[in-house]
């Protein structure tokens, strides 16, 4: 069933895989036996739903879960439950694309005010004669 991120953005079948791998941490005799731990890999660069921009975005965003062929790999162990692990990798990978598609505000470059630059070089002026003030005695 295909992922719907937002209204422009569905994720198709072919574009996630999903490994279930053994789990650490407790679980008694259960944790030998059953596969919990979910892989959860998207095919971003492939992606044909993803704009240029928003994958430029993702790619940063994910660090070291980008793969060298341009894939998003999430795992998740937290629960025993399989089913819910799958759920909560399922919603990294959403969060983490939403956070991919927020534009960052351009930064506007300001000015310091008269009053502010004139009270920067006052102190550094009084600082200055307090160290001059540091100096050998004649």
């Amino acid at each position: 069933m295909p992922l719907t991120v937002t209204d422009q953005i569905t994720l198709a079948d072919w574009e996630l895989t999903e490994q279930f791998v053994r789990s650490s941490g407790p679980g008694g005799q259960n944790v030998n036996k059953v596969s919990t731990a979910v892989e959860l890999r998207f095919e971003a660069a492939r992606s044909p739903n993803l704009p240029e921009p928003v994958k430029n975005r993702l790619r940063r965003l994910a660090g070291r879960r980008w793969t060298k062929e341009g894939a998003v790999v999430i795992q998740v162990e937290e629960t025993r439950s399989q089913a819910r692990n799958r759920e909560i990798a399922r919603e990294r990978l959403v969060e983490l694309i939403l956070k991919a598609t927020e534009k960052p505000k351009r930064r506007i470059k300001t000015k310091p005010t008269k009053g502010s630059v004139e009270r920067r070089i006052k102190a550094k002026k009084e600082r200055g004669e307090v160290k001059k003030l540091r100096g050998r005695v004649d």
